[in-house]
């Protein structure tokens, strides 16, 4: 009997820029101060975000003619990524905070499912690929194999990779603490301080939220160019390099909220405050 031979990979559409999202002109006037808000004080975040997504444009169009299915399984988790992180990035100006993490999360998910599979090789995407696309008579439907792939073991080996990964689990999971956290932040000993739905501007959240996504638009970029099956000419990998240096820094800055980790599970948020002006506070979480 003869093996099943694998799909011939077709030519792919992307994008040719990134832009970050616009005013939401219908939107309450809440949700219109918090973009305000965000544009005018993560200004700095933003403008790095933004070019971290269209440097991946930019090496997803010069690998456009590599089209071997090796490129296609990382390409399908990428675009996968690509997708979160400019979905939470809208949801970020619009101080929907509370549903960023899953998106975040996941997008971690299809990062480490791209660099196990470089990792180990492609045996059982190839596998999977010889007989994942064909027709189920019985239901007069096409078939998609499941094909279930885990990955995330890989994430240990990037210690702010793996750091920020445990942490938005945590936040995207139904616990008492990160549901207190994420929904009534201004919350102490003597009040729960409820907040539904809330639109309201938190700068502690938005750079916790700002930082992810730059840590996960790196993490993404430095996946592509360790991957043969994409194209990078010198002037891309140079522009990675200093692109992924000004991120560091701005990642760095003592002042902007972050997430220490203390071990046994805890962590220490420093810098915590919903304004400016408001006195800058550490949550042990």
């Amino acid at each position: 009997m003869s093996r099943p031979t694998s799909p011939k990979i077709a030519p792919y559409t992307f994008p040719e820029r990134y832009e970050l999202s616009g005013r939401p002109t219908n939107a309450s006037p809440t949700v219109q101060d918090a973009h305000r808000q965000t544009q005018f004080l993560l200004v700095p975040d933003l403008s790095l975000f933004e070019r971290a997504m269209n440097l991946q444009l930019a090496i997803v169009a010069a690998s456009a003619k590599k089209r071997s299915p090796e490129a296609a399984a990382l390409l399908g988790f990428w675009s996968r990524t690509f997708t979160y992180l400019s979905d939470a990035s809208m949801l970020l100006s619009r101080a929907s905070y509370t549903a960023c993490p899953p998106l975040l999360r996941t997008a971690c998910d299809c990062i480490a499912a791209q660099r196990s599979l470089l990792a180990e090789g492609f045996a059982e995407y190839h596998q999977w690929l010889a007989t994942a696309l064909e027709t189920d008579r019985e239901h007069a439907a096409s078939r998609i194999e499941m094909g279930r792939f885990q990955a995330g073991s890989v994430l240990a080996e990037d210690e702010h990779l793996g750091s920020a990964y445990r942490l938005i689990t945590d936040l995207a999971m139904p616990h008492f603490g990160s549901t207190v956290l994420q929904t009534a932040p201004d919350s102490n000993q003597q009040k729960l301080a409820l907040a539904f739905a809330d639109n309201l501007f938190h700068l502690g959240w938005a750079e916790l939220i700002a930082g992810w996504l730059l840590l996960l638009a790196d993490a993404q970029i430095k996946t592509a160019l360790a991957a043969a099956e994409f194209e990078a000419g010198d002037a891309l990998r140079e522009d990675a390099a200093r692109l992924l240096k000004e991120t560091g820094q701005a990642l760095a800055n003592p002042r902007r909220c972050r997430v220490e980790e203390l071990g046994d599970g805890q962590r220490l948020i420093h810098n915590f405050r919903r304004t400016v002006s408001g006195a800058p506070k550490r949550v042990l979480f």
